[in-house]
């Protein structure tokens, strides 16, 4: 099932999920992809925290197209595709775009101070998205008749036994 939505709506969709992959392209044109831990900034940019050296950097920094795949929580949940076009905000001037980060993914930090220190320490920089378009929210996984269907055939459904009698669907 997928649902059209504005871009508010994307928003409010993406602000409860924190579990993205982040695909960016290689040089070599091949595309990278990174489970991330992700948040919407106030300024409605998508915003992901990292280091310099990490790959997904250094393909952004030659090429700033990108697509975000975020998703629920529980597999099969609802998800949605996001392009945009990201920046990397290095240090020194990472740091408040750090704070801002950090507050939307997991709210208030116990000592401010010892998270800059941290985040300088570790030269931290953070990916910007610019959001330019997106596509519906979709639920994946059986619909729900196959699912009711298929799950009929396993252990403790309707059909389990001749389940157990049939020949293997699958060489795994």
């Amino acid at each position: 099932m997928t649902t059209e939505v504005d871009r508010a709506a994307l928003l409010g969709f993406v602000r409860d999920r924190k579990q993205w992959v982040l695909t960016t392209h290689r040089k070599s044109g091949g595309l990278q992809m990174s489970p991330v831990t992700g948040a919407v900034g106030a300024g409605e940019q998508l915003m992901i925290a990292t280091y310099p050296e990490r790959a997904k950097v250094h393909n952004i920094r030659a090429n700033g197209d990108v697509s975000v795949c975020v998703l629920s929580d529980e597999f099969g949940g609802a998800w949605v595709q996001i392009d945009g076009r990201a920046s990397i905000i290095d240090m020194p001037q990472a740091l408040d775009a750090l704070v801002e980060y950090y507050r939307a993914a997991a709210g208030e930090h116990p000592d401010w101070d010892e998270y800059r220190e941290a985040m300088q320490r570790q030269q931290k920089c953070l990916i910007s998205i610019d959001v330019t378009g997106w596509g519906p929210v979709a639920t994946g996984g059986f619909p729900s008749s196959k699912k009711a269907m298929f799950e009929k055939w396993q252990p403790g459904g309707e059909f389990a036994e001749q389940a157990d009698q049939s020949p293997q669907m699958f060489d795994d």
